[in-house]
């Protein structure tokens, strides 16, 4: 099978990579460019754990492909904090306990960058709607949205 050529935008650095058209972005970011943060659950879009953002649209990356991102502006976990510093809701989703095994939290903290940028001031029910998608079997799902609302008051309160 002939590898594909593919120019891409990954938190903000411009990328190039070759892969199999069959590849998932997933596998992509994972084992051809060692962005190991995004993880695999359920390899079916099931879980929420490889959730990524494409062109500022929130998507599991297991069911994207590789070659779907030629030309395309991609968000992973690695691109959430400032190099040196956590990012708020990475902050706050340590300050609450809002993890354990690790698995669905990159997942989880992409979800909620890309639903404070829609809704910067969510009801708890606008929150648990909007991350339904990411599944976790360890922290139970109420220190999570204790940690989405307070994140999103802190960064109301920074704005």
């Amino acid at each position: 099978m002939t590898k594909k050529h593919v120019s891409t935008t990954i938190n903000g650095d411009a990328i190039e990579f070759l892969c199999d058209p069959n590849d998932t972005l997933l596998d992509v970011l994972r084992k051809e460019l060692s962005l190991t943060g995004t993880k695999e659950g359920c390899g079916s879009g099931d879980c929420g754990a490889c959730s990524i953002t494409l062109d500022e649209r929130l998507v599991c990356s297991c069911l994207v492909l590789g070659v779907e991102a030629e030309g395309k502006n991609i968000g992973t976990i690695e691109g959430v904090s400032n190099k040196d510093q956590l990012h708020v809701i990475q902050e706050k989703f340590l300050e609450h306990a809002a993890l354990q095994c690790g698995i669905c939290t990159p997942g989880l903290i992409v979800s909620t960058q890309a639903l404070l940028k829609e809704n910067s001031n969510p009801t708890e029910e606008e929150a648990r709607y909007y991350l339904a998608g990411n599944l976790c079997r360890c922290t139970g799902y109420d220190k999570i949205i204790r940690a989405v609302l307070d994140a999103a008051d802190v960064m109301r309160g920074a704005a």
